[in-house]
């Protein structure tokens, strides 16, 4: 049964918040390490915030702070070693810091027995915790600082939601919302539904909340998240849908709004009839395919095939000519024929996506997959996954320079790291671009005419509003 963190606990968590701050030896400092995808993103933000209303202030380096937390991913492999390395280069600083706090949270921390091989493995870790004990952050770091003993904690079952938690958030003009926790979908490769559990909605009138107070703060561009939010509201009552949450989140008023995940097999009519109808929603969609070949769709235990797939890309861009599709493809997947690797070739060239995030495929301990025969040699990996790079390149070479000429509506978030006389923004198509522009022009949506196209990147001239 689904249900949201009582308000007795989150007033428990309150009271170990105010108890830490008496500590006398107390972390006066922190400093956050995240890996993984935009939802581990938005959990560093939750315990950003958590940790300076305990009364710690943000340091900009490991090096300088008191308290370092890994906040972890276990999508891939090499994630994984990734941030055990940095977590074991923290010894040799601990070393000359006995008082330091070391952490580690997250995905690959809930991995069935990892908690565990993490502690005896690597002794010098203070706190280790899963996705499901993230609120529970005040009293956890409270015993590690009173106790300096080791504090470990992992639910072993994850049906809830915590709202009202702290946020520091890392921009004043984008902001992340999740509106859904979990999976129900049980991909045979992946890990995700084991460390962050079951599909669980938040309600509307929680995500609306959250949604009118950033509009209220000045936030220009919002990102709905989720594992797969096209199967939000699917427990609720009421009858939600994404299409009605995307509906009522534009009526906000906020300017922008974007959403990741989606999962091909519940992209339905109403939810592209929204898209089309509604401004804010920006011209991007991340349509994971994963494969272009039927046999290892059915492996991988997608629920749909390449024709079903090819309907739903044809559909988005019927009803939105100048949308921008984008994907996820897996190469190397257990039995992966050649003839199969190039059913995922002939894919990228029939739907022509603005880019791709290629991966091989990492078999993940506890999943279907891993005891799959016929794993693919490295060698052939490696010369597959070259071969799928330099076909997309092609296409976003291509769709770069389809827009040339055009006039794109950019919110200005950074200066260009390579020009300090540039600004850069993202336009609805979810593409960078570059301009010449002053700080003064951050956190607003200004038309910019691009002029040329690099790799991955646009540079144009601004336009009078």
């Amino acid at each position: 049964m689904i249900q949201k963190i009582s308000q007795a606990e989150l007033d428990r968590q309150q009271a170990y918040a105010r108890a830490f701050s008496s500590l006398p030896d107390r972390p006066r400092t922190y400093h956050i390490v995240t890996y993984g995808c935009q939802m581990n993103a938005h959990d560093s933000e939750k315990l950003a915030g958590m940790l300076e209303d305990m009364g710690l202030t943000r340091a900009p380096t490991r090096e300088e702070a008191d308290f370092v937390l890994h906040n972890t991913c276990c999508i891939r492999d090499n994630a994984e070693r990734k941030a055990l390395g940095n977590v074991t280069w923290l010894k040799e600083i601990k070393k000359e810091r006995p008082s330091l706090l070391i952490g580690v949270c997250g995905c690959m921390v809930q991995e069935k027995g990892m908690a565990e091989r993490i502690l005896n493995q690597y002794p010098f870790i203070d706190l280790a915790f899963g996705t499901g004990n993230l609120h529970e952050l005040p009293g956890l770091l409270f015993r590690a600082a009173q106790e300096r003993s080791r504090v470990v904690a992992v639910p072993q079952e994850q049906s809830t939601i915590a709202e009202g938690l702290p946020i520091r958030r890392e921009s004043p003009y984008q902001a992340y919302v999740t509106i859904m926790y979990g999976c129900n979908n049980f991909c045979t490769y992946c890990i995700v539904p084991y460390v962050r559990g079951r599909e669980r909605s938040r309600t509307p009138e929680d995500i609306l909340r959250d949604v009118e107070g950033l509009v209220k703060a000045g936030t220009q561009e919002i990102m709905l998240l989720g594992q797969n939010v096209n199967s939000y509201g699917k427990e609720l009552p009421g009858g939600w849908t994404f299409a009605r949450l995307l509906s009522e989140a534009a009526k906000t008023g906020i300017p922008r709004i974007r959403f990741m995940t989606s999962h091909p097999k519940d992209l339905t009519d109403e939810l592209i009839r929204v898209i089309a109808d509604t401004p804010a929603v920006q011209r991007h969609f991340h349509l994971p395919a994963q494969s272009g070949s039927d046999r290892v769709l059915k492996a991988m235990n997608r629920y749909y095939n390449r024709a079903q797939y090819l309907d739903r890309a044809r559909a988005l861009r019927e009803a939105v000519p100048d949308i921008g599709l984008t994907t996820d493809l897996i190469v190397a997947f257990p039995g992966e024929t050649e003839a199969e690797f190039e059913d995922t070739l002939s894919l990228v060239e029939t739907v022509d996506y603005d880019s791709a995030f290629t991966f091989i495929y990492s078999p993940r301990v506890g999943t279907p997959a891993a005891a799959l025969p016929d794993q693919i040699p490295p060698d052939v990996a490696a010369e597959r996954i070259d071969r799928l790079i330099k076909a997309q390149e092609k296409h976003t070479e291509a769709r770069l320079n389809s827009l040339i000429g055009t006039r794109q509506e950019v919110l200005v978030t950074d200066r260009s790291r390579r020009d300090e006389t540039m600004m850069t923004g993202k336009c609805g198509r979810n593409i960078n671009i570059n301009f010449e522009g002053a700080p003064g022009d951050l956190g607003r949506i200004l038309p910019v005419q691009v002029t040329s196209a690099g790799k991955t990147t646009l540079r144009g001239i601004r336009l009078e509003d």
